[in-house]
């Protein structure tokens, strides 16, 4: 398995630098948007935002985040009629490749444990026919 660019102080594959990375992103996602005032209406906006910051990121090559406002507590009314990102709206998937490996990760809640779950969905040497090409967000 061939190794990281030398960006890690320690000797890391391309794999373990990718996984790196992906946790990085997903910690990321979830500590810097939580709070965000959203409604059914600007959900779709913020999460071509969120998807749009984390495209820009060394080595990733998709991003799908989906918000569901009508996971989080009651909105408030009139022009407050909104609430605040919290963790059980958030589900999101990123992709990452470096060279010939590629690992796609999630950030979603679980109710089941009553926290929101990041974990590895693939890790591994990038299956054939899978082009090159960075995709900034994934509709």
């Amino acid at each position: 398995m061939s190794r990281s660019p030398s960006i890690h102080a320690a000797r890391l594959t391309r794999r373990e630098a990718l996984l790196f990375e992906a946790g990085i992103k997903l910690g990321g996602i979830f500590h810097q948007y939580l709070g965000t005032p959203v409604a059914p209406g600007t959900a779709r906006t913020l999460e071509r935002a969120i998807e749009s910051a984390v495209g820009l990121q060394p080595f990733v090559r998709h991003v799908r985040v989906r918000i569901r406002p009508a996971r989080g507590g009651p909105a408030g009314r009139g022009r407050f009629a909104y609430r605040y990102l919290t963790p059980e709206m958030l589900e999101v998937r990123v992709g990452l490749a470096d060279g010939d490996e590629e690992v796609e990760a999630r950030l979603d809640h679980r109710p089941d444990l009553r926290y929101p779950l990041m974990s590895v969905l693939r890790a591994g040497p990038r299956a054939k026919g899978r082009g090159r090409t960075i995709r900034r967000s994934v509709p």
